[in-house]
């Protein structure tokens, strides 16, 4: 026996688990270190580790009926090997310790998770990297390679560093946000601010004059950049998102190309590092003479290797050293890192065994399929675009490799459905082959039936895309869209709209301190008490699931309860000031009275021992020629006042009628 399974095997037969203090005497000993060298190691006393280690022989010797010493413990267990009994003790131990971590492989993956599997020397490049002064680094993959999970990884490698990050996702602008560079420059500058904690002076650094692009420029360097005292990690997720913008890429791309080439002898640009992600491929405009996004250090996310797979299986719990679970699993879906974590997910919950991979393998490619839910959004896809959908139907027709037009052919390549051997394609997976053989018809006419089904999948995928997962509130895009029509319906009739900022105080440094469980937990219960506050409200008809929530529903109802940052919650109420005022308090109680448990003696200030929320409340009767966003400056302004003046508190600006 190796003294990793003496340890395991000590764990699956005593009712209580090793003390971390057993385990190191144990390992120690094995060693054969002293006592005197071990309490010097591990920062005890030597008659704390001699007490210790005594009840240890003893428990030992009851395991193995003969005498067990430090003398003898190595020569005695070493030369034995586990019985047929002992690997099943210690198969089930893994099994249960397994089954209480796992984690369904959804979003990023956790920095303290044990399924991320790293991809030298990627993580390696883009962490010296990012240390460089204006570096960019720009990554690109299909959706679900771990793009997320990378970016996380550098954020927290450059909060390491003491560098200031900020995170923008372009697929939560406005479709407005996209109407002219102007607005659109305005926007990016604003949010980067905001999410710096610093105050927004963009009436300061703007001129019509020289125009927004120079205007934007001079916001960063002169403002933003001069302010930080470190440098700043700024990712930008869903760049491709902009493309869809010809008019905004043809001007903002070559915005931050003209940045980072500035960092090459101006040293205040030095101090910004961009981090760029992106899945479709990045094709020239009409405008532009080059590539965009051909600069700084590109970060092509491969997929699993062999190795990779089996470490991935190990740390589920699943005995495949022998590699033909391995090789069949990859048959089916190569090396995908969320095709093979879904599998591997299922799998366990079904006790790992043979005969659960190979049922999971022959369902994989049908309706009945753990696939089914991902592959269709592909089936959607395709469908929105009928090139596409007929080209890659070929794909899957043919028996060889097969020769398409150029730019079709990578943008099947970007989608991640096919890949490339010179002129020539393929299908990625070969589950992506038998699925859409299936259930992709290329055929002049189409079956009425299924393309009026697809459509009604298509509006319950947007449908679920306007609530935020975790909390079940609408989502903050959603609730802008919602704001557009509330406030063009109010100044019609000339009825107020009120805005609650509710957000929670020091929420960052709680989370640090209990963990990202513990605040899923946290904005969970303070989402449900948001809600619980306002829908006494007799007009409040807020859906409470997802499978009732349209926009139809938002416009009939009078509260409109969202996740609007993070920490952040709005309440959009078609109420008067004191109302919302006195729902502001409500929700100030309520929290309060939750008692969520928040000692932390290293901050001065904290307003209490148990969690509270900070308030900032805004009312005004709409006018057709302004933007709502007048309403969200007033809020937002009385949420920094709030906190400000005292936190667990709420505050309103002056009301403008």
């Amino acid at each position: 026996m190796t003294i990793d399974e003496v340890v395991l095997l000590l764990k699956a037969i005593l009712p209580n688990a090793l003390t971390p203090l057993q385990e190191i005497v144990l390992r120690s000993s094995w060693d054969g270190k002293t006592y005197i060298s071990i309490a010097y190691e591990a920062h005890y006393g030597e008659e704390r580790v001699r007490k210790v280690a005594s009840h240890l022989w003893q428990l030992l010797s009851e395991v193995w009926q003969e005498p067990i010493n430090k003398s003898n413990f190595r020569q005695t267990l070493e030369s034995r090997c586990l019985n047929r009994a002992q690997q099943q003790l210690i198969q089930e131990f893994n099994r249960t310790a397994i089954a209480i971590s796992l984690e369904f492989p959804s979003g990023p993956v956790s920095l303290n998770s044990r399924f991320y599997i790293p991809r030298p020397p990627i993580e390696e490049l883009a962490y010296a990297e990012i240390a460089e002064p204006g570096s960019v680094i720009c990554i690109k993959a299909p959706k679900k390679m771990g793009k997320s999970s990378l970016i996380l990884r550098i954020l927290v490698h450059a909060a390491n560093l003491e560098y200031s990050t900020v995170s923008l996702d372009f697929q939560e602008a406005d479709k407005a946000v996209f109407a002219n560079i102007d607005k659109f420059l305005r926007w990016f500058c604003a949010n980067v601010t905001r999410k710096l904690r610093l105050e927004v002076k963009l009436s300061d650094y703007w001129d019509e004059e020289i125009g927004s692009k120079v205007s934007c420029s001079l916001y960063f360097q002169e403002y933003i950049l001069s302010t930080l005292e470190n440098p700043l990690v700024l990712v930008l997720n869903g760049v491709d998102w902009v493309f869809e913008y010809p008019e905004i890429a043809n001007e903002f791309l070559p915005l931050l190309r003209f940045w980072y080439e500035q960092a090459k002898g101006v040293e205040i640009w030095q101090k910004l590092r961009f981090v760029l992600a992106y899945s479709a491929e990045i094709f020239v405009l009409p405008r532009l003479t080059q590539s965009p996004l051909n600069i700084g250090l590109p970060l092509k996310l491969p997929p699993f290797t062999k190795e990779q797979v089996q470490d991935l299986a190990q740390r589920h719990g699943l005995d495949w050293t022998n590699g033909s679970e391995v090789e069949k699993l990859m048959a089916m879906v190569g090396g995908h890192p969320y095709l093979v974590r879904l599998a591997l997910y299922h799998l366990m919950g079904q006790g790992g065994l043979q005969r659960d991979l190979e049922q999971l393998l022959q369902q994989a490619p049908t309706k009945a399929g753990i696939y089914n839910e991902y592959l269709r959004q592909y089936m959607l896809a395709l469908r929105e675009q009928p090139e596409l959908e007929a080209a890659f139907g070929e794909v899957i027709s043919a028996t060889n490799p097969l020769k398409l037009e150029p730019v079709v052919a990578y943008k099947l390549q970007s989608m991640g459905l096919v890949n490339l051997q010179g002129d020539y394609c393929y299908p990625t997976y070969e589950l992506y082959r038998l699925y859409f053989r299936e259930q992709l018809k290329v055929t002049e006419d189409w079956n009425n039936s299924v393309v009026n089904q697809l459509e009604k999948e298509n509006q319950q995928l947007q449908v679920l895309s306007a609530v935020d997962e975790l909390t079940q509130l609408i989502s903050r895009r959603t609730f802008h869209t919602y704001l557009q029509i509330k406030w063009k319906k109010a100044a019609r009739e000339c009825t107020p709209l009120s805005l609650i900022l509710c957000e929670i105080d020091f929420f960052k440094i709680y989370k640090k301190n209990y963990g990202n469980t513990a605040g899923d937990d946290c904005l969970r219960q303070i989402a449900n008490v948001v809600y619980n506050c306002v829908k006494r409200l007799s007009s409040f008809s807020q859906p409470s699931t997802v499978k009732s929530t349209s926009y139809a529903s938002y416009e009939r109802s009078s509260v409109l309860v969202a996740r609007y940052d993070g920490e952040e919650f709005a309440i959009l109420a078609q109420t008067d000031a004191m109302t919302a005022i006195s729902i502001a308090e409500k929700i100030r109680e309520q929290v309060k009275a939750l008692k969520i448990a928040y000692e932390y003696p290293g901050v001065g200030g904290l307003p209490a021992n148990v969690l509270t929320v900070s308030l900032g409340v805004a009312s005004m009767i709409p006018e057709s020629e302004t933007d709502p966003g007048a309403l969200i400056n007033a809020a937002e302004k009385a949420l920094t006042q709030a906190k400000q003046k005292e936190r667990d508190g709420a505050e309103r600006p002056p009301l403008e009628g």
